[in-house]
């Protein structure tokens, strides 16, 4: 009797130690997984484990948006799994992005892959934008372009160009800069050829046509379908700009060579006023000798007072000499005087 009354109440407290473990167990999984996002993962035909949730929620990542881009490309018929969602979330990717480019493209029948769009995402491109853009080609417009033609004359040109990107050449590929640039080089080419502003402004494609749109799409990550002038004007004449400013730098050479010549003749005849200057003073002083010596010879008897007169008249007489002279000179070779009276 006590065996089977000792029996009893081991399987008693087995009963109650497995109840403990389910209630345990039950507690848990409330508390760990997320019922609600695993329950409508279910019901969305993109089954997850509760183990897998549990292990993103330990992994601290988004397992809300990863089961709800993971819902949305299981609806999509994507073959993707959630864990290729999760590698991608976790190397910072935008999930988002890549599923709706990969949804669109399969939409668009594109052979895109996972992996490929991951590579363009996480290359800093996006996604989306590629998908559209090799669906259907973007315009893109340059800046107005400053091109000055043979005979000087500025022509400013705006041009547009239709794009296609290329899937397989965006990783590693230019953008769209580049092809603005190259673009912008052929038109500032093109235009230096023409001989003359009325050659561009009379036949604006003349400009497309001497583009190679194999050249500049080179190495880029699209592929141009048409270089078109959308608007072109003319701008300043700067070639006769340009030989006013040469003519005004030469005219102001000139005036400082014209300057400095001036400068130096000034100064030669500063100098030279000196020189007269000096030599008055000599002259002067050997004056001053003379009537020294000429008091002398006065004062020792040699020269007569009658003489220092003769002398005296003889400088007055020159110098009226002199002074006739001076004035014959001032008068015309020409000039005759007049006559007074009638003819002879």
């Amino acid at each position: 009797m006590n065996n089977l009354l000792a029996l009893a109440v081991g399987w008693w407290i087995l009963i109650i130690l497995a109840l403990v473990l389910v209630v345990a167990l039950v507690v848990v999984c409330i508390i760990m997984v997320p019922m609600q996002t695993w329950f409508r993962a279910l019901v969305s035909g993109a089954h997850i484990g509760m183990m897998r949730l549990v292990g993103m929620k330990l992994r601290k990542v988004d397992y809300k948006k990863i089961v709800n881009q993971y819902i949305l490309a299981r609806k999509a018929g994507l073959k993707i799994t959630d864990s290729e969602i999760e590698t991608h979330l976790m190397a910072g990717g935008n999930v988002e992005k890549v599923v709706d480019a990969l949804i669109a493209a399969h939409s668009a029948r594109i052979d895109l892959g996972i992996e490929q769009a991951m590579a363009i995402d996480l290359a800093g491109r996006d996604v989306v934008l590629a998908v559209q853009t090799s669906v259907k080609p973007r315009v893109i417009k340059t800046d107005r372009i400053s091109a000055i033609a043979r005979d000087g004359i500025e022509v400013k040109v705006i041009a547009q160009v239709t794009i296609k990107a290329k899937l397989d050449r965006i990783i590693g590929g230019a953008d769209e800069e580049t092809i603005l640039a190259r673009v912008g080089e052929n038109v500032v080419a093109s235009v230096g050829k023409a001989p003359d502003h009325n050659a561009v402004m009379s036949n604006p494609s003349f400009l497309s046509k001497n583009m190679d749109p194999k050249d500049i799409d080179k190495e880029t990550a699209f592929e141009i379908m048409s270089i078109d002038i959308c608007d072109i004007d003319v701008g300043e004449n700067l070639g006769a700009k340009l030989r006013i400013d040469e003519a005004e730098a030469k005219k102001r050479i000139s005036q400082a060579a014209a300057e400095e010549r001036k400068a130096q003749a000034i100064a030669h005849e500063q100098e030279m006023r000196a020189k007269t200057q000096e030599m008055k003073a000599v002259v002067l002083a050997a004056e001053s000798k003379v009537h020294e010596a000429m008091a002398t010879a006065l004062k020792s008897g040699k020269v007569g007072v009658m003489d220092y007169y003769k002398m005296q008249n003889v400088q007055a007489d020159t110098n009226m000499r002199n002074s006739f002279s001076n004035k014959d000179k001032d008068t015309k070779p020409n000039d005759r005087p007049e006559r007074h009276g009638g003819m002879m």
